[in-house]
Formats: structure tokens, sequence, C-alpha cells
């Protein structure tokens, strides 16, 4: 009997449809223990708080059998919460591999090319020059983001859009985004200017179901369209001429996956603020773990959920009495995490 060669072991399924997939063992067992890791936090979640929940109550109130008081605690005021966290990382780790697959860079994701910087700017637009309601600021915070997006492709585009040039110019449109939001502060009120300082930070607090349903409609749609796509862009990641000779549309390719990974960076943004460094590490965590070459994109998924929720029960149970914003617990874990990849490049001659 022939045994499979390599660390994992690897078939081809072929769907009724005709779509045909291959499994990787290992990445599909990577993939449940990460769905059981976020469940088990978002129940964890679920019941911390000032009103303590054990986590058999969670279960059974998520089920519809638990006390009133504990169903309006868990049902109303905690579950929007937890899912905005679950699609935001969720959201944000599949972006970050779309941008790291594109780009061929572990340093490629929305922190580093300007995204996040671009629908802050959008925010502080309607905050700080219309005072807008929380609605028009998460609509600013969208159109942000998806105009950054435009300008840094539009911008590193010659005949195809390219690994590093993608980084360099995301770069310098974050400089300038950054720029921007430093002077709409120094304009702001102090009233308005505090408000765009707890959503720069990034934050989870108050999210309730009208963050939830655009979030999941929204990834309802792009996630199995990116997945459709994951095969032309594991050939891409091979070089142009061999994907060429594969059949690969690259550019099609290419922009249709910028595009994705930068409206599932927008809506996260929109939905929770700039959540930073979920997009960058997300993806090199699921790749250490499935040791398998590609975009792993369903590990990225999982895994940038996994980070989010867990960093919002660091958030609330870590720091005692003094609840920090989500957004600071993954920029703090996340910042050691990029000096630890810069000193790992270094180290391997590629910086």
């Amino acid at each position: 009997m022939p045994r499979p060669t390599g660390r994992t072991a690897r078939r081809a399924v072929r769907t009724p449809t005709g779509l045909s997939l291959r499994l990787d063992a290992r990445a599909l067992a990577v993939v449940l223990l990460l769905v059981l890791a976020a469940g088990a936090a978002a129940v964890a979640l679920m019941g911390t708080g000032d009103a303590e929940i054990p986590a058999a109550d969670v279960l059974r109130t998520l089920v519809g059998h638990g006390s009133a008081y504990q169903d309006f605690i868990v049902n109303e005021l905690r579950l929007p919460r937890v899912l905005v966290g679950l699609l935001v990382g969720a959201s944000l780790g599949l972006a970050g591999a779309l941008f790291q697959a594109v780009s061929r860079n572990p340093l490629g994701s929305p922190d580093v090319l300007g995204l996040s910087q671009g629908s802050t700017a959008g925010a502080l637009v309607v905050i700080v020059l219309m005072s807008g309601s929380s609605v028009q600021v998460t609509a600013g915070a969208l159109l942000g983001g998806l105009a950054t997006g435009l300008a840094v492709y539009l911008l590193a585009w010659r005949r195809g859009v390219h690994g590093y040039r993608l980084v360099l110019v995301g770069i310098g449109v974050s400089a300038v985004a950054a720029a921007v939001n430093g002077y709409l502060l120094t304009q702001a009120d102090l009233v308005d200017a505090a408000r765009a300082v707890v959503w720069m930070t990034g934050s989870l607090d108050g999210r309730d179901w009208s963050q939830v349903w655009p979030l999941l409609a929204l990834c309802a749609v792009l996630v199995p369209l990116v997945l459709t796509h994951a095969r032309g862009l594991r050939m891409t990641e091979m070089g142009d001429d061999v994907a060429h000779a594969l059949g690969v549309r690259v550019q099609r390719v290419r922009l249709l996956m910028v595009v994705c990974a930068v409206l599932l960076t927008a809506v996260a943004t929109a939905a929770a603020g700039p959540v930073g460094f979920v997009a960058l590490t997300a993806p090199q965590l699921a790749r250490r773990l499935t040791r398998s070459p590609g975009p792993n994109l369903v590990p990225s998924l999982c895994m940038g959920a996994v980070l989010l929720v867990v960093a919002d029960w660091c958030s609330q149970r870590v720091f005692g009495a003094g609840q920090l914003p989500v957004g600071v617990v993954t920029g703090f874990l996340g910042g050691g995490y990029l000096l630890w990849l810069l000193v790992g490049e270094r180290r391997a001659g590629r910086m």
C-alpha cells in the first residue's frame, strides 16, 4: 500500500459540482482545533464581566434554557460583542493571508499597507468635520479604507502589481494617512478628539447586532468567493510565468483578491476600529501550525478569530479592574511578534 510522502498526507477530492479540493490532514486538524479554541474562548468571554456566569449556564442560555436574567446578559449584551469579535478577527486573518500571498511578503498586511490608517482617516473626517453619528462614522471608515486600497493599488501598478512595490507604496500611503489623521486631531475640539481617540484604539465595547449583520453578510459573500480562487492564488506564489503556463489569469486573480482583502479590512475596521496586528500575525501563526505552503486561507481565518476573542478576554481579565480596549492588547502582542519576525528575516539574510 503506497504511503503519502512529505510531512502531511494530502488527497484530492472532487465535489458533485466538479470542484476539485485538496485536503491536507494536518491543516484540517489545525482548523478543527482552532474552531474548538474559538468556541471555548467565546463561551468564556460571554461568562466574563461584572455579572459572572459559569460556562455551563452560558451554554444552557444559548440553547434557550437559561433564566430571563441570564438570557438578557448573554444573548442581548454579550453575544453580539463576541460575534463581532469573531467576525472581525476572521476578516482580518483572511485579509492578512491574502495580502501576504499577493505581495509574497510576510510583512504584507493592512497595518503595513495603510488600509487601517485610511479607514481611520475616513472615520476622523466624519467625527471631526461633521460630528457624525456612529452609523456615519462606520460609513466613513468603510469609504476611507476602500479609497486607500484603490490608491495603493493604482500607485503600485506598473504592468501588474508585484510584492515589494505594493508593500513600499503601502508604507508611503500609510505615512500620508497618519499625517492627515494627526492634523484632523489637532483641529478637533476636546469632546470630538476624545471620541476619536477612543475609536482609534480599536475596541469591542458597546457592539450590538447592528454591527453583526453587515459583517456576517459581507463574510458570507466574500469568503466563498476567496476560497473558489484559492488554487489560482496558490499558483501565483510560484511566479507569474509558471502561473500563466498553468492557465491562471494572474492579474485578474491578484486584483480580485486585493479587492476582497480591502473590503474585509474596511468592514472589520468600520465595525471595531483599527485593531492592529491581527492581520499580520494570524497568517504566520497558521502557517507555522499547518507547516503547509500556500496562503493557508481557512487556517488564517480561524486563527484571526481565536486571536481577537482571546485578546478581548485578556483585556477584561488580566488587567484587573481597569479594562483595556482590545486594540491595545493586540498592538502590544503584535508589536512584539513583529520585532521577532524582523529579527528572523534579518538572520535569514532576507533583509
